[in-house]
């Protein structure tokens, strides 16, 4: 089977052992092609931009927190003229690639903006605030920091929509060996909730930490995605993967759960056992939404 794989820029010296709360270099070609491609997948399984049950017909202004390099918010703006949508993230390479590709959609805007810290726009400025897939560096201490500030950018009446998802359920030894160990390094970091380090644990406490932040009317929606061999979702995956454990090595070695010796073959492993004709592989996503109370 032959696969499209994401060329991936090699990892020395100190910019590969930067400490960062992101479990990979976001300057990296590799990671910013992977993460536009996971986007896009990560659309289609979810069956649209938005919840079915998500009613955007008031909606406005989008923001787009850790846009990376726009994908998701450049898909909003062009099925969406009517929406003036921003996307923000740390990482000015992001930020300049998403500012290349959206030079003809004039409804969209990116600019740099950390998710940690307080956002420079005024009170009350967006009636959506989008999130996706940033469990990867959020410690589990910043979530009621990030939700206050997205209280404080909605208007009243805005929704919040967190997107997560947990590691995908592999018949792989190496994967599964792989997943564990990145969950694992999460755990140790802060940057879980899951007590012992099994799971990833953001699905389970999405709702929670909307409730506690004051959001109400609070929902969730899940998808399931199969990746198994010879299924529409399966290359998607794989590149994913190739690239994702690939980044995250020096993150697990830091860490202190793994060493590049036992990495290094692991990595291999796992590519071999996804290539095969009988990989089946499950993930599961949740969309979790609440709406700040209308004045």
């Amino acid at each position: 089977m032959q696969q499209e794989e994401t060329t991936v820029m090699p990892l020395a010296g100190k910019e590969a052992e930067q400490p960062t709360t992101y479990f990979a270099d976001v300057e990296n070609a590799g990671e910013m092609a992977r993460l536009l491609k996971q986007a896009r997948f990560a659309t289609k399984g979810l069956g649209g931009l938005f919840p079915r049950h998500l009613d955007i017909s008031v909606v406005h202004d989008v923001l787009d927190l850790a846009c990376g390099p726009g994908e998701w918010a450049l898909a909003v703006a062009n099925a969406y003229p009517a929406l003036r949508v921003t996307g923000v993230d740390k990482s000015e390479t992001m930020i300049q690639f998403a500012r290349a590709i959206s030079q003809a959609v004039v409804n969209a805007r990116f600019q740099v903006g950390d998710a940690l810290g307080p956002l420079a726009f005024p009170g009350e400025s967006f009636d959506l605030i989008h999130a996706r897939f940033i469990a990867g560096f959020m410690p589990t201490v910043a979530w009621a920091k990030l939700l206050a500030e997205c209280w404080r950018l909605l208007r009243p009446g805005g929704i919040l929509l967190l997107v997560e998802g947990e590691m995908a359920l592999t018949t792989s030894p190496a994967v599964e060996r792989l997943s564990s160990l990145f969950t694992r390094a999460l755990c140790a970091v802060g940057q879980s909730f899951s007590p012992d380090g099994k799971q990833l644990g953001i699905t389970a406490v999405l709702r929670r930490l909307l409730t506690e932040a004051g959001f109400a009317s609070c929902r969730a929606e899940a998808a399931a995605m199969e990746h198994s061999a010879g299924t529409e979702f399966h290359a998607s995956l794989y590149e994913d993967y190739y690239v994702a454990f690939h980044l995250m090595q020096p993150f697990l070695v830091r860490a202190g759960v793994a060493t590049y010796e036992e990495l290094i073959p692991l990595y291999h492993r796992m590519l071999e056992e996804m290539r095969a004709d009988d990989f089946c592989s499950l993930t599961f996503l949740l969309q979790a939404w609440g709406m700040k109370p209308p004045a």
